[in-house]
């Protein structure tokens, strides 16, 4: 497993986005190399873990990416931020990296980059080593499962100095990019067709531009699921990494049923991803079996029901159930904002725990 997180650069004095990733990225290359990387926007850096099938490696990984970036950030005048948007908006808008391939997807795809509000950061989990089919087979399986994982992860709940009533506001902008959501049913044929559809036709420019939250990635052997928000608590991701790969261990361990995966409509599995945006883990959910509304919990307790051969396993059961009953006391990213919100009434407040906690 591996794990990609994006943070926003922002101003220690007003909250807001700055952009100052050419600086940070430079202090921080010349510690880890290719590890930091530049986003679509100037506002924003990305840490890569290294490959590693041991949990504690991850963690260690995660925090001293963490603290590199953290310090070259520092060294820049600004502050890294774990949040899925930007809880104070810009003073103007942030350019687009400089980069061919940036500046052409900002003409391409101009009412959707703002500068602004579609300022977005996720995290990525990688699932490897994995061909193509092997990849799409998980692919699948892992369909009716990514809405619980995105409820645990929503930390977006402010965008542009404004309440949005989402526990993820950030999957609601994303959304606005070709293919960003859940993923059809394909095979390997379908998969090579459907994506040489969507470059021919214009809809987009290249194969990396396929968002489906769980997809073969296009530049390393491996299925990255990139359905959650980037978030300050580094347990968190944590977690979600865990999950995904005791997931995808029990998926993988079992023969293919005889009717291969769960054949869920795709209006369906929007819906329930529409759920977690919006009311997190506690709120209410759609069950993406049945299209049933539950109890937000009920679909996260079926998520670990599936995972636990696969947990089993890897010899991470106990530590996902310790994380996991971490993050029910102390709450999702979201609520952590909103009650820092509630307690102080200042979003520079919000924005200063978020620095903090990823810190």
């Amino acid at each position: 497993m591996g794990v990609e997180e994006e943070f926003f650069l922002v101003d220690p004095r007003t909250g807001a986005p700055v952009p100052r990733a050419p600086q940070v990225l430079e202090a921080a290359s010349a510690l880890i190399g290719p590890q930091a990387q530049s986003e679509f926007y100037s506002c924003q850096v990305e840490v890569c873990t290294q490959p590693t099938a041991s949990r504690v490696d991850l963690h260690d990984q995660l925090r001293a990416l963490r603290d590199t970036a953290g310090s070259a950030a520092r060294d820049a005048g600004c502050l890294l931020v774990g949040s899925g948007t930007a809880v104070v908006p810009p003073p103007e808008p942030v350019p687009v990296t400089d980069t061919p391939r940036y500046r052409r997807m900002a003409r391409y795809y101009g009412a959707v980059v703002d500068g602004s509000l579609g300022i977005v950061c996720g995290c990525h989990v990688h699932i490897g080593t994995l061909d193509r089919p092997r990849a799409l087979e998980l692919a699948n399986g892992l369909r009716p499962y990514l809405p619980a994982l995105q409820a645990l992860a929503v930390n977006s709940p402010f965008a542009g100095g404004m309440e949005s009533g989402f526990a993820s506001w950030r999957s609601v902008e994303f959304g606005r990019w070709p293919t960003a959501g859940a993923a059809p049913l394909l095979d390997p044929a379908g998969y090579e067709r459907t994506a040489d559809a969507l470059v021919r036709s214009g809809i987009l420019l290249d194969r990396r531009m396929i968002y489906w939250f769980a997809r073969p990635s296009e530049h390393v052997p491996t299925l990255e699921i990139r359905v959650a928000d980037v978030n300050a608590d580094l347990d968190t991701t944590v977690l979600l990494a865990l999950l995904i790969r005791g997931l995808c261990t029990a998926l993988l361990a079992e023969p293919e049923a005889e009717n291969g995966p769960p054949d869920i409509p795709l209006d369906r599995l929007q819906a329930a991803h529409r759920f977690a945006a919006r009311y997190g883990p506690r709120g209410a959910a759609l069950d993406p079996f049945t299209g049933e509304t539950v109890p937000g919990p009920a679909p996260i307790s079926a998520l670990l029901r599936r995972a636990v051969p696969g947990l089993e396993a890897t010899g991470d059961l106990a530590e996902v159930e310790r994380l996991l009953d971490g993050l029910r006391r102390r709450g999702t990213g979201a609520e952590h904002q909103r009650e820092v919100y509630r307690r102080t009434g200042s979003l520079r407040a919000v924005v200063d725990h978020l620095a903090a906690t990823t810190a």
